[in-house]
């Protein structure tokens, strides 16, 4: 696998964080996302709808030389529906299951198809309240 890629396109929102760890390391600074919204009541997947597309600029050459990542490939149908975005881009993945492993070219672990992850950035909201710092630390 390459380490000059030109940009990482992170779909939203399970590759944001997985996307700025490997920007991070890799050193690359040009993040994109691709927002799509699945409606869904967590036993079937709705219709796919894209809130946000890809910039031009990396979509005109099919994206060769891009990164996409992402959290988990679940049914596939987002892998898919990216993918034919930037048919030369790699995909890239936390997670695979069996239905959408074959529409990626990287992932670190694949689990069975019936088994739901715990993400920490998805695990309800957080709570700042102990976070408060005296006035007098302030600059």
């Amino acid at each position: 696998m390459r380490d000059d890629w030109k940009a990482i396109v992170c779909i939203t929102r399970g590759g944001l964080v997985p996307a700025a760890i490997i920007a991070r390391e890799l050193g690359t600074r040009l993040i994109e996302t691709v927002c799509v919204a699945s409606y869904h009541d967590y036993e079937t997947q709705g219709e796919l709808k894209v809130l946000k597309g890809i910039s031009p600029d990396l979509t005109g050459d099919e994206g060769d030389g891009v990164l996409i990542v992402d959290d988990l490939t679940d049914t596939g149908k987002t892998a898919a529906l990216v993918r034919s975005m930037l048919p030369k881009a790699h995909f890239a993945t936390v997670y695979a299951k069996p239905k959408g492993r074959p529409l990626v070219d990287t992932f670190i672990t694949e689990v069975s198809q019936d088994t739901w992850i715990f993400f920490p950035w998805d695990l309800g909201p957080v709570s700042y309240t102990h976070l408060t710092l005296p006035t007098s630390d302030l600059v």
